[in-house]
Formats: C-alpha cells, structure tokens, sequence
C-alpha cells in the first residue's frame, strides 16, 4: 500500500487507456489550492538510488548538505512532497505524517525561485530514461498549469503524460446496429 499523497488530487476524466509508467518516473501534482508537489520513482530497482542523488545535487545548489540518514529518508519516503529544499532537512528530521505536512507548502515555481524547474533539470541530469507525468487537480487554476508547462518547455520536456481518470464511454447500440 502507497502512503496517502499530501493532497488529494481530483484528476479530470479522459478516455485514454494508455497506463501510468511505473518506474523512472518524475510526477509533477497539481493540488486544487495551486500548491505544486513531487515524486521520483525509479520502481524496484533501487540499487540506482536515483532520489538520494536528486536531493544531494539540489542541497549543492543551495549549498546544503545531507547527511547519509536524511538521504535515506529521501529515498524511502512514499510519496510526493511539497517541501522548497530549505525546510528539506527540518522535514527528513521529523518523524510522523502529521508533523511533516506543516512543511507541505508545496514547491516554489515563482521567477525568484523556480525550485521545480532545479529539480527537473537534476532528475533528467541524473536519470536521462525519467519521463514526467503531470497530474493535476480538475478544480487547479490555469495559470499555475500554464507556469508548470512553461517550466517544462524551458528545460525541454517536451513530451510528458498526463494522468487522468478513465471516463466511461457511453455506447448507443441501436446507432451501431443502424
């Protein structure tokens, strides 16, 4: 079982069937409230330790250091995280779901900070198979969608999924049969 996300997303319907990847993957979740969040799953496989070198070449950006424990509380979180790296360490630090959703403010894509944008350009730096899915709220506001799409373009992600729920198609037999 996967540890309930820290928001919860109400997908919009689509009538694809093409599956979720379920390895080398970066999410990108789009919450109704326009908070941005994270998760990096490169599946089974966990002999690459892709998430602890995502997080330790972001804290080399911002001149962080995590420790060997904080790197492995990175890679065994279950599931995405809303934190801007300078709470990072205060949220590997605290234990309990109800003490780390104070940090949970979400990613910061503003002009002055664009921490999702960083954290784009490592996780394809440091995993080139990764493909991006974004899943997004039905009730998120377009500007914050149209800023992630933005982001994407600049660090050429140009070919991303998006996750939806199966809507059922509605079939009229007596049109078929006509």
């Amino acid at each position: 079982m996967r540890q309930q996300e820290p928001e919860t997303i109400d997908t919009p319907f689509s009538v694809s069937e093409t599956p979720k990847l379920d390895y080398n993957t970066l999410t990108v979740l789009l919450a109704k409230d326009n908070k941005v969040f994270l998760n990096f799953d490169n599946g089974p496989d966990t002999i690459l330790k892709y998430r602890p070198k995502i997080l330790t070449a972001m804290g080399g950006r911002y001149n962080i250091e995590f420790t060997p424990r904080e790197l492995r509380e990175f890679e065994k979180y279950p599931s995405s995280m809303g934190v801007p790296i300078l709470k990072m360490k205060e949220f590997l630090d605290t234990k309990g779901n109800k003490e780390r959703a104070v940090f949970q403010t979400g990613i910061p894509v503003d002009s002055t900070d664009n921490q999702l944008a960083l954290w784009v350009l490592f996780a394809r730096q440091i995993n080139p198979n990764i493909r991006v899915c974004i899943l997004g709220d039905s009730k998120t506001e377009f500007p914050i969608v149209k800023k992630v799409l933005d982001i994407m373009q600049e660090k050429n992600v140009n070919k991303f999924n998006l996750i939806t729920n199966l809507q059922a198609a509605k079939i009229n037999i007596e049109e078929i049969q006509k």
